[in-house]
């Protein structure tokens, strides 16, 4: 089973958040150690977030929890950066990250 992994960037600094699958537990890899706690708090807290459904004024509030899942996670990250000004890189290959962690 293959981890989920998506690059994050927080002042200037660069890493990634990664969801295990077997321990259902999310690990943030970030260089700057406040940036690392915002997310860390934020990705390991249920949060109350309206889920669209049919149509676009078809919305329930749903509790995820982004420790249960890494689609939970995913609809969790969607709410990241205007939480906690971290901002989740979607388009920035995670591989590349983890070998390069610097801009």
């Amino acid at each position: 089973m293959e981890n989920f992994s998506v690059a994050i960037s927080y002042k200037g600094s660069l890493g990634w958040v990664e969801y295990d699958e077997a321990e259902h537990k999310v690990k943030v890899t970030l260089g700057d150690d406040e940036g690392k706690v915002r997310a860390e708090k934020f990705l390991t807290t249920p949060h109350n977030i309206k889920i669209p459904h049919e149509t676009l004024l078809d919305f329930t509030e749903e509790t995820i929890d982004p420790n249960t899942s890494a689609e939970a996670l995913k609809i969790v990250l969607t709410r990241l950066w205007e939480a906690t000004d971290v901002h989740v890189d979607w388009s920035r290959p995670v591989d590349y990250v983890k070998a390069h962690r610097h801009y």
